[in-house]
């Protein structure tokens, strides 16, 4: 006999039953485990925002608040919907009121009713956004869009999202979906409407200019009248000043200042034709 023999016989006659300690130990561990794995499955969270739909063998049996929650495990299933504020955007297509394409860009936020978590999961679902929100984004816009000329699409912006807003609101209310707002962010149209707007605006422009420079003219001329007639009442009150008596003063003050200014001499011409002949001194 080798000695690789007597060894394996060795190791053979130490096999044999456990003692019942090991036994009664690693039954109760496996109790333990037992138990600590149902009471993870037992325990289910409810995170900030959110609502648990309980489901017991897949019916519904309830909604439950944010928190630490105990369940039946393998029964009963918590599914968790979102109720906080959430964003969609999409981009739409349309056609407006004299036929132009209308291409935009828009934002939805909306939120679920929190006391419908419930009946929205058993309606739609937890993907109820590609069901429901987009496709009645579509659907709004087009409805809204045809109301509109392209123009009054730009011009009156603000209204035409209030009224898709509104439209919206009341489509998506029956599904327990509240909207919270809706912004339009862009609009597109085609290249022979964005050219034929360009076009209006500088024919605007040059017509807005022609005005002002008419009514320029029109007051520089107002102001001319206004001048000329200023100075035409000037002189009539001039000539109104002008008596007999102050013709005279004006006379009499000429002739004093002629006087002043004579050096005693006699001019040698007069008005006549015959002149003044200088007198020989000392006759």
């Amino acid at each position: 006999m080798t000695v690789f023999q007597e060894a394996r016989e060795n190791v053979v006659e130490v096999k044999g039953p456990k003692p019942p300690a090991v036994r009664l130990l690693a039954v109760l561990i496996g109790i333990v485990a037992v138990a600590a794995g149902l009471l993870a499955l037992s325990v289910t969270t409810v995170p900030a925002g959110h609502k648990g739909v309980l489901l017991q063998f897949g019916a519904v049996r309830g909604v439950w608040d944010e928190g630490l929650h105990f369940k039946i495990p393998f029964a009963q299933n918590v599914v968790l919907m979102d109720v906080r504020v959430q964003k969609s955007e999409t981009d739409a297509a349309a056609s407006s009121k004299d036929l132009q394409v209308v291409k935009s860009t828009v934002v939805l936020n909306y939120h679920i009713d929190p006391e419908r978590a419930a009946d929205v999961y058993q309606r739609l679902g937890v993907d109820f956004a590609s069901k429901v929100v987009n496709p009645s984004v579509q659907e709004v816009f087009k409805a809204i869009t045809a109301r509109y000329t392209a123009e009054e699409l730009i011009t009156l912006r603000q209204k035409v999202s209030e009224e898709t807003k509104a439209l919206l609101a009341e489509r998506l209310r029956p599904y327990g979906i509240v909207v919270d707002g809706y912004n339009i962010v862009n609009f597109d149209f085609s290249d022979e409407f964005n050219k034929a707007v360009e076009e209006k605006l500088t024919a605007e422009q040059k017509a807005l200019k022609a005005q002002r420079d008419l009514e320029r003219v029109k007051v520089e001329a107002q102001q001319k009248i206004e001048q000329a007639k200023a100075e035409a009442e000037a002189l009539r009150i001039q000539r109104e000043q002008i008596t007999p008596e102050l013709l005279r003063l004006r006379e009499i003050e000429v002739q004093r200042m002629a006087v002043e200014k004579w050096d005693g001499k006699l001019p040698n011409v007069t008005g006549g034709a015959v002149p003044f002949l200088p007198l020989p001194e000392g006759r």
